[in-house]
């Protein structure tokens, strides 16, 4: 029978077909092979080339075995690993942290096997089938599907990790930009299972989809290498952490903060005594509040009025033993340098990270372009300086449909973190941080998703905002009134030693950035 192969380069078109579960990557073909000792029978049994029920089982078999390896930790060990060729160390570090008996020999196996695995035949990789399925499971049905599947995993990062790895390792530029610039993936070739439509074409069952990564992502800023929401490689943070872990990019003490097994719970403080206070309780870090920085000086929020204040509060946290992070508004100028100069201004302060965002005072957003000119204009002049790209399409209610775009534009400029207040719909979170490569920051609000909530969806840091502030402001006026008008109130507070004591003069800095 003969089937029509269909080609796609328009983003969106590319975007749908990946979402797609009626295409599938298409099964090289080959002969059948022996189970459990065969590349032809591997291809047959993992999920990736499979359909339907089977597709389902298979992939819950891999998402098993990933939700038991948290990527901070792959990160730290590939990053500490030998010099070994790029493919043999992915392997090797991920066959440990799974837990693998011999994993060197496990990652030479399967370098052997991927060799293979997407199209052609080779005994030695049939043969280096059969070892890995005798090391890692039972020759029941049932173990050689999970055994498939576990191989399966390791083959596809050899090749997909190392590939992008190779991509961003001649240059400084971030991941994001080398993976939509340099895709390791540049094309998809897929198969329809089951009859269906994409833009307006008939796909039937049998016809080829071939997808061109490489020509949508010139128009177009989300990369789609790992696939499309809701069908995105569940192995994609996985991979990304390795990648990272290889180029061995430095982190610094604060960015470590975002890489961790649980988020980042960052409160915003409005002064020194603010910040120790919350940093004495074990907060890993505090941020800054602008609206309690420019409400304290009489002054408005995000009109870009309290550059001084700002500056100011830095130099006076920068006394004390914590990390501290800057909400900077949209860094208090248009021009790229003048922002690039107070980010440097703030880092000498003694500031591990800056809050950037694209709102404007007019309630109206700033061209995306020249939001990422700032960013990329602080990361040349202060690389060090944790910058948070946020915004405000939620907060404002504007353009919500540009949110996952403006990011991606932002962490390909450089962003090491994005920020997104206002948004608090959990699928809406989870979908974001489908897309993204850089740590998501989300606005607690005491109406949202809980702290565990926001965890289980991939959000990296949760922060306060002004929430803090307007608490403390509601509890001296409660308070004040109370007394005035009689009414019994609880006024347990800090004692005047205890405020004392947080001053930077009676601590000792011992904090690194």
């Amino acid at each position: 029978m003969t089937h029509t192969t269909h080609e796609f380069d328009r983003y969106e078109d590319v975007r749908v077909a990946l979402a797609d579960p009626a295409l599938v990557p298409q099964l090289p073909t080959a002969d059948d092979g022996p189970a459990g000792a065969s590349v032809a029978w591997l291809r047959a049994t993992v999920a990736r080339f499979s359909s339907g029920e089977p597709h389902r089982r298979r992939r819950a078999l891999v998402e098993a075995e990933l939700a038991e390896l948290e990527p901070a930790v792959l990160r730290r060990s590939v990053a500490a690993g030998s010099e070994e060729e790029v493919r043999v160390r992915v392997v090797r570090s991920l066959a440990e942290a799974l837990g693998m008996p011999e994993p060197r020999a496990v990652a030479e196996a399967v370098t052997v096997v991927a060799g293979t695995y997407f199209g052609g035949t080779d005994p030695a990789a049939d043969a280096a089938v059969a070892r890995l399925v005798a090391q890692l499971g039972p020759a029941d049905e049932a173990g050689l599907e999970a055994a498939a599947n576990r191989i399966g995993l390791l083959v596809q990062a050899c090749a997909a990790t190392a590939a992008l790895v190779e991509a961003a390792a001649d240059s400084d530029v971030p991941l994001a930009r080398a993976l939509r610039e340099v895709p390791p993936v540049r094309t998809m070739r897929q198969v329809a299972a089951r009859a269906t439509r994409v833009a307006g074409r008939e796909i039937a069952e049998g016809d080829v989809v071939l997808l061109d990564l490489a020509t949508a992502h010139r128009v177009h800023p989300v990369p789609l290498t790992f696939g499309a929401p809701p069908r995105v490689c569940p192995g994609r943070a996985h991979a990304l952490a390795v990648a990272e872990g290889l180029l061995q990019r430095p982190l610094t003490s604060f960015a470590r903060l975002h890489h961790q097994a649980t988020p980042l719970l960052l409160p915003n403080a409005w002064d020194y005594a603010s910040a120790a206070a919350l940093a004495a309780q074990g907060f890993q870090a505090v941020g800054t509040t602008s609206l309690g920085v420019a409400a304290a000086a009489g002054l408005p929020d995000g009109a870009a009025a309290t550059v001084e204040e700002t500056l100011a509060l830095a130099g006076r946290l920068g006394r004390g033993p914590f990390l501290f992070t800057v909400d900077a508004e949209g860094g208090f100028s248009d021009a790229p340098e003048e922002v690039a100069e107070l980010a440097r201004r703030l880092y000498d302060a003694g500031a591990a990270g800056i809050n950037l965002e694209d709102g404007r005072p007019d309630g109206t957003l700033a061209p995306v372009e020249l939001h990422a000119e700032k960013i990329a204009a602080v990361k040349a002049a202060v690389p060090a300086l944790f910058v948070n790209a946020r915004t405000d399409t939620h907060r404002l209610g504007r353009q919500e449909e540009e949110t996952t775009a403006r990011l991606a534009v932002y962490e390909q400029a450089g962003a090491d973190g994005v920020f997104v207040p206002g948004l608090s719909d959990p699928d809406a979170i989870a979908a974001l941080t489908a897309t993204l490569l850089v740590p998501l920051n989300i606005l607690y609000t005491p109406t949202g998703p809980t702290l565990a909530d926001l965890a289980s969806l991939g959000v990296r840091r949760i922060s306060f905002g002004s929430l803090l502030y307007r608490r403390a402001l509601a509890a001296a006026v409660a308070a004040a009134t109370a007394i005035r008008d009689g009414r019994s109130t609880d006024l347990t507070s800090l004692s005047y030693a205890e405020v004392q004591a947080g001053t930077p003069e009676r601590t000792s800095p011992c904090k690194s950035m």
